[in-house]
């Protein structure tokens, strides 16, 4: 008899470990590159085209890097939460009661000039997405619930909300019947450095702030205390029931910002498709990252890559969506893959047969019938 257990992996070398990371990169570019053969392209063409999509020209560099911006924020939101082993699932709710705040201050002060409206819609939306999410470390804090479901199920609430305001409550008349919630005017729309929003600088500016508060701040050091064992954390003093409170609202807190931003900068409006599945991506991102907020950018410019690449080749190759989508998913399976080697190993254990199974063989018996 046959068993596999999976254990805990020893620690890599570092050569292994990028060994084994570019073995599942090659493995998913041999995969996908059979996948295009079958549609009748040339593999090495279509990757060409991925690159030359997300950076071939000005244009695409800056939709590239439009499209980096939410996945690295939320991404560093969400990262915070799992430092704490707090399983945030709930990034595209929070996003969407981000941008929720974001657009309630942008269509309810439209007589404001943008210089005092812009911060003011950046506040409400850290504020909407942070008590989103803290709903959950409530939850967890008071009654041990699991943060998985709740935040997972805040998702739905919150999309069915915002479902409600486009296609009733905030339903712009104008529209012609159309289910749309009205723009943003422009005093309510984030102003352009070289091209782009100033989201980037944002972006760029919690790459270095979510660092140092993790690995040089006390709250920091505490939210890895308690990620590693709450045991440890309650005997060395920490107050864990506002820990969870603080991490979950600043996780929130953060995703909700990537919402505002996209409500302002890039929709100029809010609508249920504002998450563009940032919210789940982000998650993936914070994963792979391995927590750690510098390689969260890196992490997130890949996957913006992969999104703006695989977008182009529909138009360039006439390669349908669902297509595009499995070149993608291909990838991901791939490169997730290897992170379960990096951390787990499995074993194989042969074991003689069961005392059943011996005296069933004895009396001539077949086992199993």
């Amino acid at each position: 008899m046959i068993r596999v257990r999976i254990v805990k992996a020893k620690k890599l070398s570092k050569k292994k470990k990028i060994f084994l990371q570019l073995f599942a990169v090659l493995l998913a570019l041999v995969l996908t590159g059979i996948f295009i053969l079958f549609m009748g392209h040339n593999p090495i063409e279509v990757y060409v085209s991925m690159v030359s999509g997300s950076f071939g020209t000005g244009h695409r560099i800056s939709e590239t890097i439009v499209k980096t911006i939410p996945l690295v924020i939320a991404g560093l939101g969400i990262g915070v939460a799992f430092k704490m082993k707090f399983w945030n699932i709930g990034g595209e709710g929070q996003m969407l009661m981000g941008g929720f705040g974001a657009a309630l201050i942008a269509l309810n002060f439209t007589n404001l000039p943008g210089v005092l409206l812009m911060p003011i819609m950046i506040i409400v939306g850290i504020l909407f997405g942070g008590i989103w999410a803290l709903i959950a470390g409530i939850l967890k804090a008071k009654f041990k619930t699991n943060e998985t479901i709740i935040t997972l199920m805040l998702n739905y609430i919150a999309l069915k909300w915002i479902t409600y305001l486009q296609y009733q409550r905030w339903k712009d008349p104008a529209s012609l019947g159309f289910p749309k919630i009205a723009n943003f005017g422009d005093n309510a729309i984030l102003p352009k450095l070289f091209g782009i929003h100033i989201g980037w600088i944002i972006a760029l500016v919690l790459v270095i702030a979510v660092h140092v508060f993790l690995n040089y701040t006390k709250k920091g050091y505490e939210i890895s205390v308690l990620g590693e064992s709450e045991n440890t954390a309650k005997y060395a003093g920490m107050n864990v029931k506002k820990l969870i409170l603080l991490t979950t609202f600043i996780s929130g807190g953060l995703v909700g910002l990537a919402g505002a931003i996209q409500a302002s900068a890039v929709a100029n409006t809010l609508s249920i498709q504002l998450t563009s599945n940032v919210g789940n991506t982000a998650i993936i991102v914070s994963w792979l990252s391995g927590l750690n907020a510098t390689w969260t950018l890196v992490v997130s410019v890949a996957f913006a890559v992969l999104i703006q690449g695989a977008s182009y080749i529909q138009t360039a190759f006439q390669i349908p969506q669902a297509a595009a989508d499995i070149i993608q998913s291909t990838i991901l399976f791939c490169v997730l893959g290897c992170q379960f080697f990096l951390q787990y190993r499995m074993v194989f254990e042969f074991s003689a047969k069961t005392k059943m199974e011996t005296n069933m063989t004895e009396r001539g018996e077949t086992y199993g019938n």
